[in-house]
Order: structure tokens, then C-alpha cells, then sequence
């Protein structure tokens, strides 16, 4: 479960990255950053869920 949980990191981070040199390389005038930013929104929205369904269904737990 770690190992998926530092790749969706680590994806989200490149994406995020990559929108940042588009960015700065296009100046705006191409959609590459957005498809970029969507992108890690999705991954982001993702890597939520798995943690919830990785909680509900005990793959995940919560140490104190």
C-alpha cells in the first residue's frame, strides 16, 4: 500500500511540475498546462478515494 500511495504522490508532483514548464515554455498560449493541472486534479481526487476505500475496507490503518 505504501509503495501506491508515494507513486500517486510522486505522479502528482510530476504533473505539477510538467504544468510549471509549460507554462513558463508555451507563455500561454497552448492548453498543455491545464491538461497538465487536470491531470493532477484527477490524481489528486484518486489517491483520496483509495485512501478512503483502503481505510473502509482495513488495507489501511490508523496508528496512535
Amino acid at each position: 500500500m505504501r509503495f501506491v500511495i508515494i507513486l500517486f504522490l510522486v505522479l502528482i508532483l510530476a504533473s505539477l511540475g510538467s504544468a510549471l514548464v509549460y507554462l513558463v515554455k508555451d507563455k500561454g498560449s497552448s492548453t498543455r498546462t491545464v491538461k497538465a493541472l487536470t491531470l493532477r486534479v484527477g490524481l489528486s481526487i484518486a489517491l483520496f478515494l483509495f485512501l478512503m476505500a483502503g481505510y473502509y475496507f482495513g488495507f489501511l490503518q490508523v496508528r496512535s
